[in-house]
């Protein structure tokens, strides 16, 4: 599975993207916690067989909270989240929800061991891996999607396999099957390759001059938040 510290970056790139005027420290704080918590089901496989890279890795849970927090602040009459957390909550709401997806499972699912996407509907990983490219002699090439992708899964991807053939190793649960073995060598990875530190790099410098900058033009044009938004107060 992908690093959690380039999870964490990934999700820090989310928050500077889309939080707009709900960008502060806890807004951050909250997307980014949403990119690395479906991590956390590497711990759950010491005690769930397979559960790495599947038992929070499911689409199945965004799309759910998708749909309830769709309801909620644009369906239902008087929004719970709105009432509560006004304009600022909705928004943090929708970019954790983004966070989670894009660098939560999208990480592991485009540069890493593979994401249970449908579990427990379906029990089989898939991998996006490939190339695009064009060839003066072949044309367009992609070797991303294909039909009838090879493995389990009735996507269009590859697939390495199901839970109970394909276990994943992470730091907490070096072999990928459950129960804890003291004396195996547990190395944790913060980055894997030179694009990874990039990436860890590129995020970090981004929230520096997003909240460096976002401070000074706050206060150099009279930033006045409202329940509805923000206003400036001339």
């Amino acid at each position: 599975m992908a690093p959690t510290l380039v999870d964490a970056a990934l999700g820090a790139l989310v928050a500077a993207a889309l939080l707009g005027p709900a960008f502060d420290r806890r807004s951050v704080a909250v997307v980014v916690a949403a990119a690395v918590v479906p991590d956390l089901d590497a711990v759950a496989s010491l005690a769930v067989p397979g559960a790495t890279n599947a038992l929070g890795h499911t689409l199945l849970i965004p799309l759910a909270a998708g749909v309830v927090l769709y309801w909620d602040t644009a369906v239902r009459a008087s929004s719970r989240l709105r009432a509560r957390a006004g304009w600022r909550g909705v928004r943090v709401a929708w970019v954790a929800l983004a966070s989670f997806v894009v660098a939560g499972i999208g990480s592991d699912l485009f540069a890493g061991a593979g994401a249970n996407l449908l579990y427990p509907l379906q029990d089989a990983y898939y991998v996006v891996d490939g190339r695009f490219v064009f060839s003066t002699q072949e044309g367009v090439v992609q070797t991303f999607v294909a039909a009838g992708g090879e493995g389990p899964g009735i996507l269009p991807f590859e697939s390495p396999g199901t839970t109970a053939t394909y276990p994943i190793e992470t730091w907490v649960n070096p072999d990928g099957r459950p129960g804890i073995s003291i004396e195996v060598d547990r190395e944790a990875h913060l980055v894997r390759s030179g694009w990874q530190l990039v990436v860890v790099a590129v995020a970090a410098a981004t929230l520096g001059v997003r909240t460096l900058v976002g401070a000074r033009i706050d206060e150099a044009i009279g930033v006045v938040e409202t329940d509805e938004g923000t206003e400036v107060d001339r």
